[in-house]
């Protein structure tokens, strides 16, 4: 059944870039911390070497990863085939945030489609993936990527995106802090 690696080979980088959705999963060192379990979409993965990967953190309305990735660098991507043969992938790592103005952001960005202005890009420093059969998995079909995020993203304008993230991603859910750049 399922397979434990040490390192992202070719195979396994091509099924991750096919997959139009994925998880991330993180949770705070506090015991009475909430685990938060985010849907990553809009083409933002990449593998950048057999042992690291990014992804694009476009701005929303809690910034938990981040604050989890501060507090204590766990973390957690599962990528799920909705189509096709049956195959479950986990990336087990440890991540870090880079935020506009980190020198890693400004050189690893390029390497991205960006289709609106990223609050950090999340670095994942990879120690295991993991493949499971996926059986229980459900099919379904991709019909596209929906608009609604760039389109909320453009009326706010990009000093709107800023107020939102400085009211909404200063802090976690928790308390713990979010974006450097808005200290709480």
């Amino acid at each position: 059944m399922g397979k434990t690696y040490d390192a992202i080979d070719d195979k396994l980088a091509a099924f991750l870039l096919r997959q139009h959705l994925f998880f991330v999963a993180t949770a705070p060192n506090i015991g009475n911390g909430h685990v938060n379990l985010s849907p990553k979409g809009l083409d933002g993965f990449r593998v950048l070497t057999p042992t690291s990967v990014a992804y694009l953190d476009y701005p929303g309305s809690g910034v938990e990863t981040i604050a989890h990735l501060r507090d204590n660098g766990r973390i957690t991507l599962l990528f799920c085939a909705f189509s096709g043969a049956p195959k479950l992938v986990r990336i087990y790592g440890r991540g870090r945030a880079l935020e506009p103005g980190d020198a890693d952001y400004a050189r690893l960005l390029p390497t991205f489609h960006v289709l609106l202005p990223p609050r950090a890009i999340i670095v994942i420093e990879v120690e295991r993936v993991a493949d499971s059969c996926g059986y229980g998995v459900p099919r379904y079909e991709y019909l596209g990527e929906r608009d609604q995020l760039l389109d909320w993203a453009e009326r706010k304008g990009e000093d709107g995106l800023e107020r939102y993230q400085r009211d909404k991603n200063a802090t976690s859910i928790d308390g713990l802090p979010g974006l450097r750049r808005f200290k709480p």
